[in-house]
């Protein structure tokens, strides 16, 4: 269980991000348009997980901005933002934004990815909701980042984040 706080004060995730070196586990999301992708999907190709709490926050917001900037840029990788916001509002949030070097996924459906990835959060306001963190796989799924953010109202390391791949 990760200790993060939410403006100061104290919860807890379920459990540990995937440990570096490990076989990330296989998820199945929803799309903007409600079709399903897995991590089967992108094999072959780097892997950024961008992974909130709730896109209709400020943080959540500016963390989905600042890697659609760096997207277009990264050679053989793909941004997965990922959180529990309905599709829908997803695919508000990119069209008012021009948001479209990333892919939004949302974990609503059934919560699976929290619970495999061992990040949503356990107790305090947001519980069940996931928690702020960023994991990076290479080609093969096998995680060479991760950054379990540890207060939820700042922003993940991007530049750390981006100097793994």
């Amino acid at each position: 269980m990760a200790d993060i706080t939410l403006k100061g004060n104290a919860i807890n995730t379920i459990g540990n991000l995937p440990k570096i070196g490990s076989k990330a586990s296989n998820f199945s999301l929803k799309t903007v348009d409600l079709s399903e992708k897995t991590l089967e999907d992108f094999k072959g190709k780097k892997v950024v997980l961008n992974i909130f709490p709730s896109i209709d926050t400020g943080t959540c917001a500016t963390s989905v901005r600042e890697f659609n900037k760096k997207a277009s840029e990264l050679e053989n990788t793909v941004v997965l933002c990922i959180s529990k916001d309905l599709p829908f509002a997803q695919a508000r949030f990119c069209g008012a934004e021009g948001i479209d070097n990333v892919i939004m996924l949302s974990d609503f459906a059934n919560g699976s990815f929290g619970k495999d990835y061992e990040l949503d959060i356990a107790n305090g306001p947001l519980a069940n909701l996931h928690s702020r963190a960023v994991v990076i796989l290479d080609e093969e799924s096998k995680v060479i980042y991760t950054e379990q953010v540890s207060e939820i109202a700042d922003e993940p390391n991007y530049e750390a984040a981006l100097k793994a791949i």
